[in-house]
């Protein structure tokens, strides 16, 4: 048993923990403190990714419980990415935080850490029910970080944030409860098994458990009709916790990659498939609403948070084509978005305190920005709407070559590219609006540091482009194993000293 998977889900336990304490410690130990943490997740994240490359499908089985009676942590190629991703997101955003943001109020660092850890036991778990409380972690977090600072817009978002997502895990909870009374489990590797076993009258109530928990995969991942929370939410939040909010739409849609490759995966028809015209609709109209809501934005921060749902769009389309292929282009542009989107927070952050605090583009009275803030959104937003050179467009392409074929083919093409074109057209407004109205002599240079951690984490793009070759090799491996469900199952069966249970024992 590999102990190192334990350790994403223990460390930023303990450091928390341990901030919760020295919450009236200097704020330098804190920030010493939450920086080790977030360093050496990226160590333990960076040496599973290379376990989980080399090693195939591991499971650690918290206590010695076997599945399904104890909790199990999986690790596989996608499990591995996304702690990866996660890491190194939280690494960037914290060091943006810890420039100054970290002061605006009390437990910033104690709630970052037990951010990262909700994030990272739903990456993680091989339980329905502890991808739940996971969910629940990272909201408590999420709504503590979101009103760092305070202010009557951020409390305004965090109400509705808060809101919603109760209804959202009061749908979760109803899902569960269903599934479990049809099923009699509820770890997904023993789900997987039984799904496709399943009597008439279960199986019909099993799909209903499945629809319940694909809307509640939905809302966190703000797919259309649920994405109305995103745009005032992210916008309201200050920079660091918004760059950081750019992986938590993600979690949704892994938990809808489980969801529909996993655990209803097995079977004579698997979910992926008698979803996918729903899903691709979904992800189409989302990418469509996320672009006007983009082009009609007067807020930087709030087109920014327009341009995370266009990328749930492109993400959920990706994965309605079912195909290997797609999925694979999916994983490569989860990681382009996640990035761009989360350094373009931060850089906004920068642009609206050069231009007196204000973000607003139809300010024209405030002073613009320096060169150097100008050049680097520039280069983001070629990145983030899929021009060339940058990772943008490589994700863009393989998507729109894995429709290849495919029925979805036209309407795929038609979006994406009217989507990416109006986007350049937004995005050049955006830009002459911020950098070409106000005096010139009263030029703002900004703050090194900030800057550069901003320019730092959008320079991932053409780092993504450089290593594009072994990325795509590495997304393509992880979406064969991700769409074989039974590599899955007999991972977890036989880690466990108990043989998962028959179907017929619930």
């Amino acid at each position: 048993m590999n102990h190192l998977l334990i350790a994403p889900v223990a460390l930023p336990l303990t450091a928390g923990a341990a901030l919760l304490i020295l919450w009236r410690a200097p704020l330098r130990l804190q920030r010493a403190l939450s920086l080790l943490a977030s360093l050496g997740l990226v160590g333990i994240a960076t040496a599973l990714l290379w376990s989980a490359s080399h090693q195939g499908i591991q499971v650690y089985l918290i206590g010695d419980w076997p599945a399904p009676y104890g909790i199990s942590l999986v690790l596989d190629r996608l499990a591995a990415l996304m702690l990866a991703l996660t890491a190194l997101l939280a690494l960037f955003a914290l060091a943006y935080a810890m420039t100054g943001g970290d002061r605006a109020g009390r437990h910033f660092h104690a709630l970052f850490q037990f951010q990262l850890l909700g994030i990272n036991i739903a990456f993680l778990t091989g339980d329905l029910f502890n991808l739940f409380v996971a969910f629940e972690i990272l909201l408590i977090a999420s709504y503590g970080l979101l009103l760092h600072g305070g202010g009557a817009e951020r409390t305004r978002a965090a109400l509705h944030y808060v809101a919603l997502n109760l209804v959202g895990s009061l749908l979760f909870l109803i899902g569960l409860g269903t599934l479990y009374a049809a099923t009699g489990s509820l770890n997904m590797a023993d789900l997987a098994s039984r799904i496709a076993t399943l009597p008439a009258e279960d199986a019909k109530l099993a799909r209903v458990a499945a629809m319940l928990l694909l809307s509640v995969f939905g809302l966190k991942a703000a797919l259309i009709p649920l994405h109305f929370w995103l745009p005032g939410t992210y916008a309201a939040a200050s920079a660091a916790v918004a760059a950081l909010f750019a992986i938590m739409t993600k979690v949704g849609i892994y938990a809808i990659i489980r969801l529909t490759t996993l655990v209803y995966g097995s079977g004579e028809t698997p979910m992926l498939e008698w979803t996918a015209p729903w899903l691709l609709v979904a992800g189409l109209a989302t990418i469509a609403i996320g672009t006007l809501g983009a082009m009609a934005s007067d807020d930087l921060r709030e087109l920014i948070a327009y341009l995370v749902v266009v990328s749930v769009g492109t993400l959920v389309a990706g994965i309605a084509l079912a195909t290997p292929a797609g999925l694979s282009a999916s994983l490569y542009y989860l990681v382009h978005s996640t990035l761009v989107t989360g350094g373009l927070f931060l850089l906004a952050e920068r642009i609206a305190n050069a231009r007196d605090g204000s973000a607003r583009l139809s300010d024209g009275k405030r002073p613009p920005p320096s060169h150097q803030l100008s050049w680097v959104f520039f280069l983001a937003a070629i990145a983030v709407v899929g021009m060339p050179p940058l990772s943008g467009l490589i994700g863009k392409v393989l998507l729109l070559k894995a429709a290849q074929n495919q029925s979805a083919l036209i309407p795929l093409w038609t979006l994406v590219l009217l989507s990416s074109l109006l986007l350049v057209l937004t995005l050049t407004r955006a830009g002459i609006l911020l950098f070409w109205r106000g005096p010139m002599a009263s030029l703002t240079q900004p703050r090194p540091l900030p800057w550069l951690i901003a320019t730092g984490l959008l320079g991932m793009s053409p780092l993504l482009v450089i290593l594009g070759g072994p990325i795509v090799n590495w997304t393509e491996a992880t979406a064969a194993q991700t769409l074989d469900a039974q590599a899955y199952v007999r991972a977890v069966e036989k880690s466990a000293p108990i043989v998962l249970r028959d179907s017929g024992d619930h």
